[in-house]
């Protein structure tokens, strides 16, 4: 892509659908549907404007390096990148769930060191600390709530958005770590090397965000 290019990095399914709407009214509409193509980058209504689709826990990665100019990202994955790198400009409201402490319901194991299970290491290591307490943290990527169950853990740290899928294996969120949203995020350099374009994009988006909360 040449140096005129704005590139937009997205993951695919909830972000990219919720924030879809957002790009239409800041101007950029997608020429490709993210639902049956098989290509990575996406064509827009505007020719220098690209979007790229990637896993969500790459997007932060993509934007730190400058394979793309600015990035959709949750706050999730955020405070496990760390941010380093990156502006976080704006909070597009979207893709909304929380990070949760969950187990079943009265989960107290005695006196030994809890043992805590998921994909969010490092959040979930400056929650415990923050209060003092050791954990032993054990590293999933799927099916978190099958750890209590069988033993693996006493306690998982996760997104809960409904609670209907801890609530079906006899979980419940017990205690609130954060609230967790799609975040736009720039990469520096390329807020240096182009301003006006990116802070026009801002702004855009910022007045999108508005109208969908007025309405």
């Amino acid at each position: 892509m040449n140096d005129d290019t704005l590139t937009i990095a997205v993951s695919k399914g909830r972000i990219l659908k919720e924030a879809a709407p957002l790009l239409a009214h800041a101007g950029i509409e997608l020429r490709d549907d993210p639902d049956t193509t098989r290509k990575l980058i996406l064509d827009t209504s505007e020719p220098d404007v690209k979007v790229v689709i990637i896993r969500a826990t790459d997007v932060p990665t993509y934007v730190q390096y400058g394979a793309a100019d600015v990035g959709v990202a949750g706050k999730d994955v955020l405070m496990e990148h760390g941010g380093e790198g990156l502006y976080e400009p704006l909070d597009l409201g979207i893709a909304r769930c929380r990070l949760m402490v969950a187990g079943r319901p009265g989960a107290v194991p005695g006196h030994r060191r809890l043992r805590v299970a998921t994909k969010y290491i490092e959040s979930t290591r400056r929650y415990y600390a923050d209060q003092g307490r050791q954990v032993e943290l054990i590293k999933l990527y799927g099916s978190m709530e099958l750890a209590p169950l069988v033993g693996l853990a006493d306690l998982i740290v996760d997104l809960v958005d409904t609670g209907n899928t801890l609530r079906a294996n006899g979980l419940e969120p017990l205690e609130h770590i954060a609230d967790i949203s799609s975040r736009l995020i720039v990469n520096k350099a390329a807020m240096k090397m182009k301003h006006d374009r990116i802070t026009d994009f801002i702004t855009r988006l910022r007045e999108a965000v508005k109208a969908r909360e007025a309405a």
